[in-house]
């Protein structure tokens, strides 16, 4: 009898899906880019100056309004046509209109003789509120420049009404357009700014709440005449 045998055929491997090797391509290559050195971390300080006046009130300050642009840690340039760019390599530490909040504050109790300052977060009773927007904070092309300007607003608590406003620039050189560079130069900028700031406040005739149980809110009361 004579042995049969029976052949298969080759069984094929499976093939990936064509539509899932870009995906599979794109994924290594952000592997790729995300290998490279994280960026620096640069922080914004708060200056110390004694500013006289405003002794005894109570202020809150709020988060700076800012543009999209402007709310967030990437470093901004910008040139003489308005169009922006960011400065690899390099990123602030927060937030930039969180972070400029801080060091505002910071600042007020660094340099001036106000009772307290705080945000409206902290639930203090506040006299005034100030109201501000970051409208520059970025490295200006080609004239290589630190642009800081703020818009600030001090608010009655109380009333809600605007007692003064003004609004702050500084400008300072910047040696080279690279993240420590400009950090630095923004720096000095918004210092001279946040300085200019709490000697403007300090100096200005500022509202006061009435505090519950104070003599000095009540009305006199008149001596009667002896009968």
């Amino acid at each position: 009898m004579r042995g049969s045998s029976v052949s298969f055929p080759p069984t094929a491997l499976p093939r990936p899906p064509r539509r899932l090797m870009p995906v599979v391509l794109l994924a290594a290559l952000a592997g790729a880019c995300s290998s490279g050195p994280a960026p620096a971390t640069y922080d914004l300080s708060a200056p110390t100056s004694r500013i006289r006046g405003a002794a005894g009130v109570q202020v809150l300050v709020n988060e700076p309004a800012a543009l999209q642009t402007l709310s967030t840690q990437q470093i901004l340039v910008k040139d003489a046509s308005g169009s922006v760019s960011f400065i690899g390599g390099g990123q602030w530490a927060d937030n930039l209109p969180r972070l400029i909040q801080t060091r505002l504050i910071n600042t007020f109790e660094n340099a001036s003789q106000l009772r307290g300052v705080s945000r409206p977060s902290s639930g203090a009773v506040a006299d005034v509120q100030l109201i501000s927007e970051l409208r520059s904070f970025e490295i200006a092309t080609p004239s290589n420049e630190g642009v800081v300007e703020i818009s600030m607003k001090i608010v009655s608590d109380q009333s809600g009404r605007i007692v003064n406003g003004r609004i702050f620039r500084a400008r300072t050189p910047v040696a080279s357009v690279d993240a420590a560079n400009a950090a630095r130069a923004l720096d000095e900028a918004l210092s001279a700014v946040m300085l200019d700031i709490v000697r403007w406040v300090s100096g200005s005739s500022l509202p006061r709440r009435d505090e519950p149980g104070d003599i000095s809110s009540q009305s006199p009361v008149k001596e009667q005449a002896p009968t």
